[in-house]
């Protein structure tokens, strides 16, 4: 959790602000162009990071767990959410005021700092994610948001519907049933109705190739 790799007298910094929540699937964290008000620090699970078209379309660009911080582009400037962001596995939070959190790291350097750094790890997980899009085939990107979602439960049976995987890869259903017929034959996966578990992890890395590990590298390098 990120805030095990903050210093104590950075976390008593913050301490007094702190808000306990739980936190269901479903549950709406952010609407882009609100104001960020809150910044929260999931204890488990995860939270999709969606872009909304004008369509109305909507595409998961990222995710985060216990790893980072929901609300970190109020971090570099931003007052307003430039996404949605939804809960996609149960888990439980702590929140703080963004007043609070900007006042503090106002005092301690070092805690900007960290925050900051998973600003930018963030930053190279969607970058990845566009550049997957672009090259990459659908049962690749497929096993590169399994092992995201895997990396966060910290389980290997997974809650993950068709749905959600179109709004990660945009591509059609048939799309998705085939990427995941091709994981389940390489004994990679093994597929029940909104439910994925993860049978081979090396199998699934080897599948998602380049696609997968270079922000994860990033956090090992700069957070721990």
């Amino acid at each position: 959790m990120l805030l095990n790799h903050m210093a104590d007298e950075d976390y008593d910094l913050l301490r007094p602000h702190i808000e306990r929540a739980s936190l269901s699937i479903g549950t709406v964290l952010a609407r882009a162009g609100e104001p960020i008000d809150t910044i929260c620090f999931l204890n488990g699970g995860l939270a999709g990071f969606l872009d909304v078209l004008g369509d109305g379309q909507r595409l998961v660009i990222g995710v985060i767990g216990r790893e980072g911080v929901v609300g970190w582009p109020a971090l570099m400037g931003n007052d307003r959410w430039p996404y949605d962001v939804e809960v996609r596995a149960t888990c439980d939070a702590q929140r703080i005021p963004i007043a609070a959190l900007l006042a503090a790291t106002a005092v301690s350097p070092r805690l900007n700092t960290l925050l900051l750094r998973f600003a930018g790890i963030f930053a190279a997980q969607m970058g990845r994610t566009i550049v997957s899009n672009l090259i990459h085939s659908v049962e690749r990107r497929t096993a590169r948001w399994i092992l995201l979602y895997h990396d966060r439960v910290e389980r290997d049976e997974i809650a993950m519907t068709h749905e959600e995987f179109g709004n990660m890869l945009g591509v059609r259903r048939a799309s998705i049933t085939t990427a995941l017929h091709i994981l389940e034959g390489e004994n990679a996966i093994r597929g029940y109705r909104g439910r994925i578990i993860v049978r081979d992890r090396a199998a699934l890395e080897a599948f998602a190739g380049d696609t997968y590990g270079f922000a994860e590298a990033e956090y090992r390098r700069l957070i721990g």
